[in-house]
């Protein structure tokens, strides 16, 4: 499943596991779909900037270890949460500054 951010700046697609994770470290349901208003958008990122600043990067260690060697055993480097997030984090930046709702779906 693929999850569709839209707002008014732009809009993007990610994996609807990820895109569900970043929804609730940015506490939110993670509710598929819905939205959130542009008023709540900075504080969702303070959260999100939060939780994958842990050293766990949203993920416990034995996760880490299991994804890296799931991956690895495809030839796929890992890729981390945060970076997964950078263009959902790029999106609510910009709709924070421009005082714009986002909605996924």
């Amino acid at each position: 499943m693929l999850v569709y951010f839209d707002s008014d700046v732009g809009s993007i697609s990610m994996f609807g596991d990820v895109a569900v994770k970043l929804l609730k470290l940015m506490g939110h349901s993670g509710t598929v779909p819905s939205a959130i208003l542009a008023e709540d958008i900075p504080a969702a990122l303070a959260r999100l900037d939060s939780a994958l600043e842990g050293p766990s990067d949203g993920r416990d260690a034995q996760e880490h270890k299991n994804a890296d060697a799931e991956e690895a055993d495809k030839g796929e480097a890992p890729v981390s949460l945060k970076r997964r997030a950078h263009p959902l984090i790029d999106l609510l930046t910009r709709a924070a500054q421009r005082n714009c709702d986002v909605t996924w779906r």
